[in-house]
């Protein structure tokens, strides 16, 4: 019987590379995201490029009552989850502090925080009662540096980061693993999301050297999950060759 793993925000970009990454290798996924018609494709996907079974869970990370009424409708086999990548997050707006839009760090804060903190809390109870289980927290390299502009995001990220290794200690007495993955910049709709549409600007941040894709980082959360039983990875950083610090690239 394949293990199950449950991906939030899986879309686009990291989310949608890793449900389909770990579908091709012994997993049954539970696909979340806000825009149906993508899970809908999404699972189309899997379902043609596996033998994985698909369930689809339509609901924003941030509304935590619709995230306790949509985990609590799954049936009982899909409760028992082996793997939770709390993937969902974005940027919005790249501002000093005090031009800062109120509406973008609420947005980020309720995601990037609050919608992990909300499906943890769902999710993690299953794993307890099993005594087995691995959570995957998807932060930046925003969550380990500060740049200009970086304010509200490098601080959910960093928040990311704090409460990872918190997890890490409630629940070593479960045997539950967690792992906190920091890429570097990777070419997603993240730009796109955080210059609000604004494509000729995102496409921009890319230009000029070779940026990581969401499969690099499906990769790294397939590595970590794989791991033998006594084996956790804690902690990684995952940057483009090019990419030195959240601030520094070579651009040729």
């Amino acid at each position: 019987m394949n293990r199950i793993a449950f991906i939030t925000g899986a879309t686009s970009g990291i989310g949608r590379a890793t449900a389909l990454k770990l579908a091709q290798h012994d997993f049954d996924i539970i696909i979340n995201g806000r825009r149906n018609e993508l899970l809908e494709q999404l699972e189309k996907e899997i379902k043609e490029q596996s033998t994985a079974k698909v369930y689809t869970l339509h609901f924003d990370v941030r509304d935590n009552e619709h995230v306790v009424k949509s985990i609590d409708s799954l049936p009982k086999e899909w409760k028992n989850i082996d793997v939770l990548v709390n993937n969902a997050g974005l940027a919005v707006g790249l501002n000093h502090i005090h031009e800062g839009e109120i509406d973008d760090w609420e947005r980020m804060i309720d995601t990037n925080i609050k919608g992990l903190l909300y499906v943890t809390r769902k999710i993690a109870p299953f794993m307890v009662e099993k005594k087995h289980g691995h959570i995957v927290n998807i932060g930046s390299i925003a969550g380990k540096e500060v740049y200009e502009n970086g304010n509200v995001y490098c601080g959910t990220k960093h928040a990311v980061d704090a409460i990872s290794k918190g997890m890490r200690i409630d629940l070593v007495k479960h045997k539950i693993k967690v792992t906190a993955i920091h890429p570097g910049m990777v070419e997603t709709e993240f730009s796109l999301v955080r210059f609000k549409g604004d494509k000729e600007r995102a496409e921009k941040v890319y230009q000029g050297f070779n940026p990581l894709v969401g499969e690099d980082i499906a990769d790294a959360i397939l590595y970590s999950i794989t791991r033998p039983e006594h084996v956790c990875i804690n902690d990684m950083i995952v940057m483009a060759t090019a990419q030195a610090s959240s601030t520094i690239k070579y651009v040729e």
